[in-house]
């Protein structure tokens, strides 16, 4: 929706590192020497990987960063990359939601394998069990890492890792909070209120 509203481009790490390594650029080269060592990749290389993308054209109206920054040092190796090119971040949103009730939404989430039609548990399930509304489709597939154990371990490192970076933007005068508890027409109608003032800076 803010893609398509406002004209920018969505950037997440994970897209741009698989994109670096399939282009094989430079940092694309040294990220895919790091993966396929099982090592986790370095904040230089997604910054270097990063740095390459927000120059191509059509990332000149913004872009919304999706996973990245997750730490203060990453948040101020940002900083430093867009102060390069006389940028900033003009709006970080925190969307907030209880554990508990993040435990459920993730663990309870699952695809159609066929056509990727995304179901859940609680919220959305097929009209007949077992078969995909969209295609037909009867095999359905959870990721891996959706189960409940490993949801709340994630949290947990959120919480020491990624919440730090509350303060840090707050000071910066650039944070917003959106109840992401709420209906996602809400939610939606916020963001776009947020991200229409910072575009407008």
């Amino acid at each position: 929706m803010l893609e398509d509203t406002f004209g920018l481009v969505q950037l997440s790490t994970g897209d741009l590192l698989r994109a670096a390594v399939a282009q094989g650029t430079e940092a694309g080269k040294q990220a895919k020497a790091v993966m396929e060592a099982g090592g986790l990749v370095s904040d230089e290389i997604v910054i270097a990987i990063l740095r390459d993308r927000l120059a191509e054209p059509d990332c000149a109206r913004g872009v919304i960063l999706d996973g990245f920054p997750r730490t203060t040092v990453q948040a101020q190796a940002l900083d430093a990359l867009l102060a390069e090119t006389d940028q900033q971040i003009n709006a970080a949103i925190s969307l907030e939601v209880d554990d508990a009730a993040m435990v459920e939404r993730i663990s309870g989430r699952y695809t159609c394998a066929a056509c990727g039609e995304g179901y859940h548990d609680s919220f959305k399930r097929p009209a007949k069990e077992g078969v995909c509304d969209k295609c037909g489709g009867t095999e359905m597939k959870r990721r891996a890492d959706d189960k409940a154990e490993t949801v709340a371990s994630r949290l947990e490192a959120y919480h020491a890792q990624t919440a730090p970076l509350i303060g840090y933007y707050e000071e910066k005068r650039a944070l917003s909070r959106i109840d992401a508890m709420g209906a996602i027409d809400k939610i939606a109608a916020d963001l776009g209120t947020i991200v229409e003032d910072a575009t407008a800076r």
